[in-house]
């Protein structure tokens, strides 16, 4: 009896997967058929001077200078 119940589920998942992506698919249909095509912009002749390049300056890494550490010291921790 647990089976069939399991194959009831599964048919009911798949059909509702169906129907919900039907209806995204037919929105998205829809909304495409209403709006206009945009018309392409006319072509501008170059009048205009190429850009001028961009130039970055960059700076060398430095090497980092080594850590000086100072003498150990000795820690003590108090016992109960």
């Amino acid at each position: 009896m647990e089976a069939i119940g399991i194959l009831y589920l599964a048919i009911l998942f798949i059909a509702c997967f169906i129907v919900v992506h039907t209806v995204k698919l037919a929105m998205l249909g829809l909304k495409s058929t209403r709006v206009k095509p945009e018309k392409p912009p006319e072509k501008q002749e170059k009048s205009e001077k190429p850009p001028e390049p961009v130039y970055y300056i960059v700076e060398k890494k430095q090497r980092r200078k080594r850590a000086d550490y100072g003498t150990p010291r000795e820690i003590k921790f108090k016992e109960k």
